[in-house]
């Protein structure tokens, strides 16, 4: 399920554009001003973000220029909302940074469509980019994972099972969840095969000093933790 960041202070079009996410398996966070996003962001870093442009305080034009000047979100896919529709202000938004730009008003349909265009644009990146979170540096386009100094063996399933949890970090996952961001929704096997993956992964994590980080929440699933996943550099 992709993470949404909504940031728009119009309490009405926000809760709109939450209800329509959900409605489609979207999980949505809301935001109202420029520090709830910041804060948002640091917290957990979002699948995608949609920004309007007119916020109070700093505005949405400055929010994306500040993320994409940091190594940890420069890389983050930005939606820009805003009623201003003159072919100036969409080259101004996308200079910006901005990914793509939607002109108020516009439809649910567009907007969904939108949304995962983008995902789909930015998803091979994602893939092969290096990973850290904590200790642990993952690196997909060698297959080799770190701790430290420390090279931790991992079989492929435990490498994909990992690379999702970093990327999602501090997120609970149910072992329903897992079994389809991991293995695939074409995939029929046992929940509880999860449960063994699991226990294997964190005896791998166990040679760095890491096999901690991955925690197990007591009737809903697993959560990795030790801060939030960055893009490595």
């Amino acid at each position: 399920m992709s993470r949404v960041l909504v940031v728009e202070d119009e309490p009405a079009i926000a809760e709109l554009l939450a209800l329509n996410l959900r409605h489609n398996n979207f999980d949505v966070e809301l935001a109202y001003n420029a520090d709830e996003a910041l804060s948002a962001v640091d917290k957990v870093l979002p699948d995608l973000v949609l920004l309007d442009w007119m916020l109070p305080g700093q505005s949405g034009l400055q929010l994306a220029k500040r993320w994409r000047a940091q190594a940890r979100t420069k890389e983050l896919p930005i939606i820009m909302l805003t009623a201003r529709a003159e072919e100036a202000d969409l080259v101004v938004g996308l200079d910006a940074g901005a990914d793509d730009y939607l002109s108020k008003p516009f439809s649910t349909n567009e907007l969904l469509a939108r949304v995962r265009s983008v995902l789909r644009r930015r998803a091979p990146e994602a893939l092969n980019q290096a990973v850290r979170l904590g200790d642990l540096l993952l690196d997909p386009s060698t297959h080799r994972v770190n701790s430290g100094l420390c090279e931790l063996k991992l079989g492929p399933t435990e490498f994909k099972l990992l690379h999702f949890l970093m990327t999602h970090a501090e997120r609970v996952h149910s072992r329903a969840q897992l079994l389809d961001r991991v293995w695939g929704d074409h995939v029929f096997i046992e929940e509880r095969t999860v449960d063994v993956h699991i226990k294997r992964l964190r005896e791998a994590l166990s040679p760095g000093g890491c096999a901690a980080m991955l925690e197990t929440v007591r009737g809903a699933g697993y959560r990795l933790t030790a801060g939030v996943a960055t893009a490595a550099s």
